[in-house]
């Protein structure tokens, strides 16, 4: 089959095919290479910008510091003890509900909230690594979401529909889930490939129609809904197929947190040292170079998403098979799948960054409902600092113009210099 575009005029250097005119396109694939390659450094100080500007919301909402704001001129010493005793406090309990409780005795119960963040950051992982994949090939998969959902309705039915031994039900439920999302993610490349429509309508409205299915099955006797239960739940996932415990059952720490350092490991493996890796990051770069090459440019849309597909897959599964083994609703996915894209994002598309962001969104997760308990914050703020993480990583100029970082490729000028300037973009 011929690899031509289907548009006559070709496209700007960098800009993926599609739908989308050749304009967007190109900007759109240059805004992506911008984010996802950017310095990791400016990954960490997008953090430490978004961690400084939540605090500084957290101090003025506290209503002890509005209260000293009355008479700040005459005493302002009372202001500033109360602004770092509001911030100071929260992220304390933060830290406290994320990494180490220093308010228990001994370390296996002070290092309960560290496996909480693990477990939280499972679903994350995976379901980031397919975003970061797909990043890597110029796509923009905003469906994880609906492969989250797909998934977890695939895995959940295995899991609870046969009485297998364990070693057979509980990889068969995984393999099923996997199947699902790398089905769900597949059709976008189908008809990005054949069709050229855009992936991001596609992945937009596939969400859609994954959730109203789910929503559907949950509904339906003989689908997905427990027998005699008049709600929309699903029943219990058999022991046979729920994830074993990592460390006991004190702990909500499941054998899901292995398999992702092995998805993620296999990723890093398939990106950078295989030859089918090296395809995507080629067609990622310039799909028209990639062509010329002698690549098959929409196989390799279709071979990303189907791969993309499979691992939010992943992270459908283990919610379904390690998390919510109860049973689950349509609100299984709960908004991991767009967390996705911001862990893929502050990961800068690299698998074991995408590790690293996930485990710390995992942290402001567990710790988030800590700090609420503790000082009244509330749990919006989590969700504050993840959009300003996002907004300080999708802006790399912003950023390095507040701590005055050079652009990559400017002259260094020795300081002092007649010629020292700073460069931005």
């Amino acid at each position: 089959m011929s690899d031509a575009t289907t548009t006559t005029t070709p496209a700007p250097q960098g800009a993926p095919t599609g739908g989308a005119s050749d304009t967007g396109d190109s900007r759109g694939s240059r805004l992506l290479r911008e984010i996802t390659t950017g310095n990791a450094a400016i990954s960490v100080l997008a953090v430490v910008l978004a961690l400084v500007v939540s605090g500084l919301l957290i101090g003025f909402t506290d209503p002890d510091v509005q209260a000293t704001t009355g008479y700040f001129f005459s005493r302002p010493s009372d202001f500033f003890q109360a602004f770092w005793a509001s911030v100071g406090g929260s992220y304390s309990s933060l830290f406290q509900g994320a990494v180490y409780n220093f308010r228990v005795d001994g370390f296996a119960a002070g290092i309960r909230p560290l496996t909480e963040t693990l477990n939280y950051s499972v679903p994350l992982i995976a379901a980031g690594l397919g975003v970061a994949l797909a990043f890597r090939v110029g796509l923009f998969n905003i469906g994880a979401r609906g492969q989250m959902l797909t998934a977890a309705g695939a895995a959940g039915w295995v899991g609870f529909s046969f009485d297998l031994p364990l070693a057979v039900h509980l990889p068969l439920a995984l393999l099923a889930g996997i199947a699902g999302g790398a089905v769900w993610g597949g059709i976008v490349g189908l008809l990005k490939a054949r069709t050229g429509a855009h992936e991001v309508i596609l992945t937009i409205m596939l969400n859609y129609v994954a959730f109203y299915l789910i929503a559907y099955a949950l509904r339906t006797p003989g689908l997905l809904q427990a027998p005699g239960s008049p709600n929309p739940k699903s029943p219990a996932t058999l022991p046979s197929a729920v994830l074993p415990d990592l460390f006991g059952a004190r702990y909500n720490l499941n054998w899901g947190f292995l398999l992702v350092i092995v998805i993620t490991a296999v990723v890093w493996w398939l990106i950078n040292r295989s030859t089918l890796g090296f395809r995507f990051r080629a067609v990622g770069e310039n799909p028209h170079a990639a062509r010329t090459a002698g690549m098959n440019v929409k196989n390799i849309y279709l071979y990303a998403m189907l791969i993309s597909g499979a691992l939010a897959g992943v992270a459908g599964s283990t919610q379904v098979l390690g998390t919510l083994t109860t049973g689950f609703t349509s609100g299984i996915d709960a908004g991991i799948g767009f967390d996705a894209i911001t862990v893929a994002l502050l990961g800068r598309s690299r698998p074991w960054g995408v590790f690293g962001a996930g485990i710390l969104f995992g942290a402001l997760k567990a710790g988030g409902y800590s700090m609420q308990a503790a000082n009244g914050v509330p749990i919006d703020i989590v969700l504050v600092v993840q959009s300003l993480i996002v907004l300080f990583v999708a802006a790399p100029p912003l950023v390095r113009s507040i701590f005055r970082l050079p652009a990559p490729g400017a002259p260094r000028v020795p300081r002092g210099s007649k010629k020292e300037a700073v460069v931005t973009k």
